[in-house]
């Protein structure tokens, strides 16, 4: 009898568990629990002057759903009719409202893919999520705008070329680390990784014109010795005007409890970015503080005190909360940003971190190359790889038949080890990866 009342409670129970189940699961939302979106201009003109101003409010309704809930919302921005598969995505959690500034509207654009200084319609929608099954989107509401080019054409037809160097000696894959222009004409910098070898400069990545060292003392002779060179990332300078050259180690990065090394180091590196001369890297960071520094060093770095975006030498530490960002350090008018990403790490036990990850972060083209990513010199063992985003499985790809086409959730791609960089391109379709050997 005993058993018998113990199965019949227990029956009971699962039946009551159930039906609470089922009834949870076909709540049906009111009929006006999507939100609606609004504009505060319906038109902008944005220009880099006046890119520290607010362009455009987005305010959107919260939804009644007819029962209490913890709303998420997103901001999608895609061409006029355009589906949103391939849109830009600004997470904005729990909130209601969201001003751009011109500068932060402008960068959001060009990564879209307009053209500057043409206006362009857009639609922007808010999408509204209650949970993993329930997602709901505003009706999309047109803005103008006409957007402007915040990229810097630094270039020359200059660069280095050597056994230290990526492409070695002509590498037709891959062109010779390259020289940026300067304030001062005929003085060219370069910030190159190189590894144990030698260099030489050259133009046109040929070699009709190039340049050595003969005799090891810092003046330039045409068609001159190779330059020997041990590993390390550095300055480079070359004069054309009177052909003299110098080289200097030199690094910026980020250190603190925030990064995966902590306060001592080795700092996690940031790189020079010439279409807008400044310096950005793709980091995840945990809670905690950073700061910048140079050559690893404390001799010379970068804080934030008074937390308004402004560096100051030797400044307060820099309170950065848990995330995936991208990291903008502007050395020439001491001003810094943290853009919260989605980011795309190289995972398996080929890399440094094995399977579980951190995952080794690619780097975006901060430049034309729209949804191209990029990891230079890194050190892959005999194994196996995939492309992950997050440091999380929930997306990922392989190559499944090891052409160089990423399929989500293929088979894992073989490498041998040794020295490599990496470059995945998801303005392709379907995606591509493509691996060079150093």
């Amino acid at each position: 009898m005993k058993n018998i009342l113990s199965k019949s409670i227990f029956l009971l129970s699962f039946l009551l568990i159930l039906g609470a189940c089922e009834e949870k699961e076909f709540i049906e939302l009111n009929t006006d629990a999507n939100t609606t979106l609004s504009l505060s201009v319906d038109t902008v003109v944005l220009t880099e002057d006046t890119a520290a101003d607010d362009a455009v409010t987005l305010s959107w309704t919260e939804p009644d759903f007819g029962f209490d809930a913890a709303a998420t919302y997103t901001i999608l921005i895609d061409f006029v009719g355009g589906d949103f598969s391939a849109a830009q995505i600004i997470p904005m959690g729990s909130a209601l409202e969201k001003t751009f500034t011109e500068g932060e509207l402008n960068g959001k654009l060009l990564s879209l893919g307009i053209e500057p200084d043409e206006a362009t319609s857009v639609d922007i929608v808010v999408q509204t999520v209650l949970s993993g099954f329930q997602t709901m989107q505003s009706e999309p509401v047109t803005l103008n705008a006409t957007g402007y080019s915040s990229l810097l054409d630094l270039s020359t037809n200059w660069g280095i070329v050597g056994s230290a160097t990526p492409g070695s000696w002509g590498n037709p894959d891959i062109p010779d680390l390259p020289f940026y222009t300067t304030d001062t004409p005929g003085i060219l910098v370069a910030y190159a990784t190189l590894r144990d070898g030698e260099i030489k400069f050259r133009s046109d990545n040929a070699w009709t014109l190039n340049y050595g060292d003969t005799g090891v003392d810092g003046t330039l002779d045409e068609g001159g010795d190779n330059i020997v060179v041990t590993a390390g990332t550095y300055k480079i300078m070359v004069n054309l005007n009177d052909l003299t050259w110098s080289k200097e180690d030199y690094t910026w990065g980020l250190v603190g409890s925030a990064t995966a090394n902590g306060w001592d180091g080795p700092d996690f590196m940031i790189h020079y970015n010439p279409y807008q001369n400044n310096w950005k890297a793709a980091v995840t960071l945990l809670d905690g503080e950073i700061k910048f520094r140079f050559n690893n060093d404390w001799g010379l770095n970068y804080g934030d005190s008074g937390a308004d975006g402004t560096l100051e030498a030797g400044g307060d530490n820099i309170v950065v909360t848990a995330g995936n960002y991208i990291v903008t350090f502007d050395l020439e008018n001491l001003e810094y940003t943290l853009e919260a990403v989605d980011l795309w790490g190289l995972v398996g036990d080929a890399t440094p971190n094995s399977w579980d990850g951190p995952d080794t972060k690619f780097t975006p083209d901060f430049g034309i190359n729209e949804g191209t990513w990029y990891i230079n010199g890194i050190i892959l063992l005999d194994g196996e790889i995939k492309v992950r985003q997050n440091d999380a499985w929930g997306i990922n790809y392989g190559d499944t038949g090891n052409d160089g086409t990423l399929e989500q959730g293929g088979d894992n791609i073989p490498v041998v080890a040794g020295i490599y960089n990496v470059k995945i391109n998801f303005a392709e379709t379907p995606p591509t990866i493509n691996i060079y050997a150093w």
